[in-house]
Formats: C-alpha cells, sequence, structure tokens
C-alpha cells in the first residue's frame, strides 16, 4: 500500500523491553496506517526503542503508570481521525487488515470496531473456551473513547456504537506454562490492591464455587476440550487464577480482623 493509499489511522502501542517480538507488530501495520505512536517505559533497554524508529514511528518515555494510564498517554499524542490500540505481542493478519480499510471506507455513525482475538498457547491456535473468540475494541474514533477498566485488565469505553468486523486479530502468546504461572501471581496481587482501594469484600463462597465454575464454563460449555491438552490446561488455570484472587482477598481481610 503506497503512502498515499494509507489509511487515517494512528497506531498506539505501550511496551517495555519488547526487542525479541516488537518487529512483527510493526510489519503487520506500518505499510497501510498513517501513524505509530509508541509510548515506551523510561526503562527501556533492550534495542526496543531502535526497532520503533527504523519503522518511523514517534517515539515517547514515560514512567510506568499503570496500563490504562500509559494507554491513554498514547492515545493522547495521535493526531489521526481513527485510533488502533496494539499490543507487543500482536499482529494484523492481512484479512482483517482488508477488512479494517473496507470498514474505513465506509464506517457508518459507528463510533468504534471490535473483532475477535485467536492466541497460540503452546504451539496452538485456541479457537474454543474462555480465551476465544476474545472479541477486542480496538479501532475507534479519535475522542470517542478512552481506556478504562480495571489494571492490568483495561478495558477501551465507547461512547456511540461499536460495530464488529469477523476476522482474527492474531495473539502471538509464545510464553512458558512457567510464565503464566508468574502471571497469576502478578495479576492476583492486582486484583487484590483493587479490592482494598474500592473496599470490595469477597467470602467463603465465592473461593469455593467460582473457580469450578469457571472450569466447567471454559471447558465444557466454551468447547474448551476441543482445543487438546491446551485447551484443558487453560480451563484448570483459569480456575486456579480465580481460586488464588479470591484467597489473597479473604487472606487479607482475615489480617484486618474481618470474618
Amino acid at each position: 500500500m503506497s503512502t498515499e493509499q494509507k489509511l487515517p489511522i494512528s497506531v498506539c502501542i505501550i511496551a517495555g523491553n519488547e526487542a525479541r517480538r516488537i518487529r512483527r507488530a510493526l510489519e503487520s501495520v506500518t505499510d497501510w496506517t498513517t501513524e505509530i505512536i509508541a509510548v515506551l517505559n523510561e526503562e527501556v533497554n533492550d534495542g526496543t526503542e531502535k526497532i520503533f524508529a527504523e519503522f518511523g514511528a514517534k517515539i515517547f518515555r514515560e514512567p510506568w503508570k499503570g496500563h490504562i494510564a500509559q494507554k491513554n498517554s498514547a492515545v493522547e499524542k495521535a493526531t489521526q481521525p481513527w485510533l488502533l490500540g496494539l499490543d507487543s505481542d500482536e499482529e494484523v493478519p492481512p484479512a482483517l487488515r482488508a477488512e479494517i480499510k473496507r470498514a474505513m471506507d465506509n464506517p457508518g455513525n459507528y463510533a468504534a470496531f471490535c473483532f475477535p482475538r485467536c492466541t497460540q498457547f503452546c504451539g496452538r491456535w485456541i479457537r474454543h473456551g474462555d480465551w476465544y473468540p476474545d472479541r477486542q475494541t480496538r479501532l475507534w474514533r479519535c475522542g470517542a473513547a478512552e481506556w478504562g477498566g480495571v489494571d492490568p485488565h483495561d478495558k477501551l469505553l465507547v461512547r456511540g456504537r461499536t460495530g464488529k468486523l469477523r476476522h482474527d486479530l492474531l495473539h502471538h502468546n509464545a510464553e512458558s506454562i512457567d510464565k503464566q504461572i508468574e502471571k497469576i501471581s502478578r495479576y492476583s496481587n492486582d486484583f487484590l490492591r483493587d479490592a482494598i482501594a474500592y473496599e470490595h469484600s469477597t467470602n467463603w463462597f465465592d473461593l469455593a464455587f467460582r473457580p469450578m465454575w469457571r472450569f466447567v464454563r471454559s471447558y465444557f460449555f466454551r468447547l474448551g476440550f476441543l482445543d487438546g491438552w491446551q485447551g484443558c490446561y487453560i480451563a484448570w488455570m483459569t480456575a486456579f487464577y480465580t481460586a488464588t484472587r479470591y484467597a489473597k482477598v479473604l487472606n487479607e481481610q482475615k489480617k484486618a480482623g474481618h470474618p
């Protein structure tokens, strides 16, 4: 796609040390979008900035403020009528790119567009369970949305109608099982901090039944069993993460003297 045919889209990316995987993400958008905005953590030192520079990105270094604040900071720097949020381990394949182009040719009165995200885990593309279709609202009109939610699970808050695209955004989750287990610890700590900040309490019912429900929903109702052993593991991992976060809140309540 030539410069004249580029779509009026600012690609917004936040990143830490991502030199090993950022190139694929950038290659998937550089030929057809007008602008790439990169907000890097100030301690990045593995060559990530140099790779962004190769693709002509506008680069900003900032202290880490959390996923939501960091992403909103990138949005504030964009100059195009439309914005596309992209993570360092994601890729916009040709089919989704063509669908985005058609949407841009005739966006109607939509303020944003969402599309399914397909994740690769331990050598398999996961197409069932809690991980799919995992619809992501990532394409929106400038000024029509901002990032909200609860860190690290950010969510785009859209003012207006959201259209649905069909083709997948690809998520190259090449992390090992050990890395996934590390995420459980980190994300459950984030859940605990938010529970304390917003004074959310829990009880033994949450710990006893929510994890079981998450497994049954993921593996049986959402057909996770069709994704082989990876689907089974994801269902168990989701259940364990659910149990861990509620156990941490219960433990904190006990230390604070609550029943």
